[in-house]
């Protein structure tokens, strides 16, 4: 069945309703990206088809991006669900205007409700995990500024299994708030969040929000032959994505399967590779990345796009990735039987 905009979602565990696909603003501002003019298109293009969902981060074009955002939403606001992020520094030279800790979310934040031009974010997220800020620190500063009323719900991204785990269940135990959202990296290229963070996600009742699903493009048909077809702007990804060897034999089989399912099925490759994110359950929105009105346009199809089972096996053999240790060994016949005393047990869904 296919889906729209308006077709909203719950996000994770929580009650907040967003669109099934979100619309990432990382492109506004950036010189290899879109400029205001464009960016306002894409923005408007994709509220009147419905959506509500829009991400940025304060360090996206350094801030530019949480400005357009702002501007943009002014007399929308209300209605639209907006998230962005803190952790990584915009300026050099201060340690303590970067990382996790209590200091930097407490200054970003208002930092973001500044560019942002509202007195509230829905959705506040760790943009990167730093590895030295003690858990129950960011915790309680996300849950003070809740309090406050300052942010509503928090969400975590770029942060191992395990760490993200801790958190919530830490949360759950001291009656702090809870992780809402997760976002990864997640795409036909780039399965390995299927191995730990997905399934931790799914059973801590947070939702996943994939970014890169077109895997920085190498899925959207530009890199089969092993090269853009077109020069990129300056500082673009294409020639990031050849700098460091990111189009090679693998990535293009995999793109060249998507390109043959999306022939047959008289589709785009960005459609193909969106809507086999959409097909997991666990995931709750992912990030659409537009430079123009046009690849909006074509991403906003892939909404349309249905997926059989064949077309499904077709693609999870074209990008099948090994769960490694424990999953395989867990998964043994053997293993399962002994488990089980012999017996048929269904699994809890």
């Amino acid at each position: 069945m296919s889906l729209t905009l308006d077709s909203y979602r719950l996000l994770g565990r929580s009650g907040l309703r967003v669109s099934p696909l979100a619309l990432g603003t990382m492109t506004f501002g950036e010189v290899w990206g879109a400029e205001e003019a464009e960016s306002r298109r894409i923005f408007d293009a994709y509220i009147d088809r419905g959506g509500n969902f829009i991400d940025t981060a304060g360090f996206y074009a350094q801030g530019r991006s949480e400005e357009l955002t702002g501007k943009f939403a002014q007399g929308k606001r209300d209605r639209l669900v907006i998230s962005t992020k803190y952790s990584l520094a915009v300026t050099a030279g201060d340690p303590n205007a970067a990382g996790n800790g209590r200091r930097n979310m407490l200054r970003s934040v208002e930092e973001s409700l500044r560019r942002l031009h509202t007195d509230c974010i829905d959705l506040y997220f760790l943009h990167v995990w730093d590895d030295t800020t003690p858990p129950d620190e960011i915790l309680r500063a996300f849950d003070d500024l809740v309090r406050q009323g300052k942010i509503q719900y928090i969400g975590v991204s770029d942060t191992p299994a395990w760490q993200v785990a801790r958190l919530q269940v830490m949360a759950e135990l001291r009656g702090w708030t809870q992780f809402a959202a997760l976002q990864v990296e997640y795409n036909l290229l780039q399965r390995t969040a299927e191995r730990e963070l997905i399934p931790m996600a799914s059973r801590l009742g947070i939702g996943v929000m994939p970014w890169s699903p077109l895997a920085s493009g190498l899925l959207s048909g530009k890199y089969l032959s092993g090269a853009p077809k077109s020069a990129d702007p300056a500082g673009g990804r294409g020639a990031m994505l050849s700098a460091h060897g990111l189009v090679n034999e693998h990535t293009v089989a995999i793109a060249t399967a998507v390109a043959r399912v999306a022939e047959r099925l008289r589709a785009t490759p960005a459609q193909i590779a969106l809507a086999w994110t959409l097909v997991n359950p666990s995931v709750a929105a992912p990030l659409l990345g537009a430079r123009t009105l046009r690849q909006l346009g074509d991403n906003l199809g892939a909404l349309e796009v249905e997926l059989d089972d064949q077309t499904l096996a077709e693609l999870e053999a074209a990008s099948r990735i090994e769960l490694g240790f424990p999953h395989d060994f867990l998964k043994m016949d053997f293993i399962r039987a002994a488990l089980t005393g012999g017996t048929k047990l269904r699994p809890r869904v």
